[in-house]
């Protein structure tokens, strides 16, 4: 006995061990390219975190890291959790949100798992690599990012240890107007957590277990027996007793349709609910941006279908919201994603997809003048690596999509050899559940089985750090092309009676402007201030025109602090100002999306 308890002791010991180590030691491995050479925070990328798992991280991370890295809440989710995001940015004196912000998040939709390990994975890359590469170490310093692992914690939980699959969060809601709430969702047969499909014996069915593979279900010749009927999704069971079959589950309703911005009601756009920011989510989310209008760029991230999208969603909303400047700036960075990102390809949400009334997206363009994009996480192309095989794989698991990518067609069919190829050759065999026998309250004796909620949406673990890299490099390079603001030339001329000019020169040396169209056609931010301090100004000058031939625009309200409307990407503009008096003179540039700049000149 003694030695028994001798060896849990050691066991355990060693498991508290492993769990607070940090690094290994360097002469353990030799350095792969792009990779943190010895992560503090050690992580596995091929795997998905629970909430629990998430909160782990991000602690860690913190505590790891606290010359980079703070935790926050936005607020709470229906059902109480906390919204946690993490701000990652060098803390050197200069306030959050003085710098040019980067909004991350993910898991809007309960079923779209895996935008939250990209989010991680970013925050993690940013503080990993922030001691060997130049190139993040001055990122950190003029940037901040804001990154939200999930903001959905609530449909996390319930996908993760429930075999039902809601869209959206968790707020009880009538669906089928009976005056109850949620009491007729899916019914898990077996207990596995998983909601699979149903097959019966019938000697005269339509279907058999296909020759080359049994798992697979195919359709049976004409004139020829089967085996088997398809009964559809696991369950199907009318706990109400209203003649219908789970059509009052949890989230029903869609945090994607939510937004206040182009909102429409449920008849119009399906999953809206009651009115724009109904949720507590969606509403912590506003007031976050509310309150840091610095935010100039923003990703969100869903699946699946391997895309890039970009706004607007609505036909007629390139005319009213994005300028051909902005269109020019949003597809030139969104090009650079398809190099970036293997098989994606950048598509406008209502010409190329559909149209979405009250997404966030539009919102975050149009109501916080941000620049936007919405990766759509996953395609065929990342399991074959073949064009051909990518475009069958996306157009059959197209088709299941809605159904958690259970590999049923839409007429109840489970064909997909993509799918079941994958699985047998990639995966083990590891993502179908074999067909087990279980009694059905109304068919009796049925067989459930098929393929698990962790594939068909979902990265399988070896793709899914490839994919996150890949990801979050795009990510790196928008953030990258956000304002940078720099005073490149300032100086002081003597020119007679006592005066004196002051000419600066102010640079915006990324491609995206300080402004957005929608920005400034509804004055979202200020316009930017350039100010003179040391000297009493007696007018101030916006030189135009050519170095040989200059125009000037005279501002007369208030010289000392220039108001310029405008500073776009790749461009300058210069001050002239004209004063009586002073010989130490500060020139300092604030923008609420391109930062702060301060100069001094004798």
């Amino acid at each position: 006995m003694k030695k028994y308890y001798r060896i849990v002791l050691m066991t355990a010991m060693a498991v508290m061990i492993t769990a607070t180590s940090t690094a290994q030691s360097p002469d353990l491995f030799f350095r792969a390219a792009g990779t943190p050479v010895n992560p503090k925070v050690t992580m596995s990328w091929n795997r998905y975190y629970t909430n629990a798992g998430i909160a782990d991280f991000c602690n860690r991370l913190a505590k790891a890291y606290p010359n980079l890295v703070t935790i926050s809440s936005a607020g709470k989710s229906v059902q109480g959790r906390d919204m946690t995001y993490l701000t990652v940015t060098e803390k050197n004196g200069v306030p959050d949100t003085h710098k040019p912000g980067y909004y991350v998040g993910a898991n809007v939709h309960s079923i779209e798992i895996q935008g939250t390990e990209m989010a991680m994975y970013l925050a993690w890359y940013l503080c990993e690599m922030h001691a060997s590469s130049t190139f993040i170490r001055e990122l950190l310093r003029d940037k901040v990012f804001y990154i939200f692992p999930t903001i959905n914690p609530d449909g996390r939980e319930h996908f993760m240890t429930l075999a039902a699959t809601p869209r959206s969060g968790l707020a009880p809601r009538d669906d089928d107007r009976d005056g109850l709430f949620d009491e007729d969702g899916f019914d898990d047969l077996n207990g596995d957590g998983e909601r699979s499909q149903m097959r019966k014996r019938n000697p005269n069915g339509e279907y058999k277990a296909d020759p080359d593979d049994p798992r697979k279900m195919v359709r049976v010749a004409p004139g020829e027996k089967g085996e088997w009927d398809l009964l559809g999704s696991e369950g199907q069971i009318d706990n109400d007793n209203d003649g219908r079959t789970d059509e009052d589950g949890a989230g029903s309703y869609d945090a994607n349709r939510d937004w206040g911005y182009n909102w429409r009601p449920n008849f119009i756009q399906s999953g809206a609910d009651k009115y724009p920011f109904t949720f507590p989510e969606s509403q912590a989310v506003r007031e976050f941006g509310y309150k840091h209008p610095n935010i100039t760029g923003t990703q969100s991230y869903h699946n699946s279908g391997g895309m890039i999208l970009r706004g607007p969603s609505v036909e007629g909303g390139g005319s009213e919201v994005y300028s051909r400047e902005d269109d020019a700036v949003v597809d030139a960075i969104g090009k650079v994603g398809e190099r970036l990102i293997v098989g994606y390809r950048l598509v406008t949400i209502w010409s190329d997809m559909y149209t979405v009334w009250g997404g966030e997206l539009d919102w975050w363009y149009a109501s916080q003048g941000a620049f936007v994009y919405s990766n759509e996480l996953w395609n065929g192309n990342l399991i074959w690596n073949n064009q051909a095989a990518a475009t069958q794989a996306a157009t059959q698991t197209g088709q299941t999509q809605g159904r958690g990518g259970q590999g049923q067609s839409q007429a109840g069919e489970q064909f997909s050899w993509d799918q079941y190829d994958f699985d047998r050759l990639l995966l083990a065999g590891d993502a179908f559940l074999s067909w087990r026998e279980v009694d059905h309250p109304e068919h009796g004796k049925v067989e459930v089985g098929g393929f698990t909620k962790s594939i068909g949406r979902l990265h399988p673990g070896f793709i899914l750090e490839t994919d996150a890299h890949r990801n979050t490099c795009f990510l790196l390079y928008h953030a990258y092309q956000t304002p940078k603001l720099e005073i490149t030339e300032v100086t002081v001329n003597n020119i007679g009676g006592g005066l004196k000019e002051v000419i600066a020169v102010i640079e915006n040396k990324r491609m995206m402007p300080t402004h957005s169209a929608q920005n400034i056609r509804y004055r979202i931010d200020p316009p930017d201030y350039i100010y003179l301090d040391g000297g009493d100004v007696v007018a101030g000058l916006i030189v135009g025109g050519s170095r040989t031939q200059e125009t000037y625009t005279e501002q007369k309200k208030n010289p000392q602090r220039m108001e310029i409307p405008n500073i776009r990407g790749n461009s300058s503009v210069k001050i002239k100002w004209i004063v009586s008096s002073g010989n130490n003179f500060t020139v300092r540039v604030e923008s609420v999306k391109g930062g702060r700049a301060t100069t001094t000149a004798k």
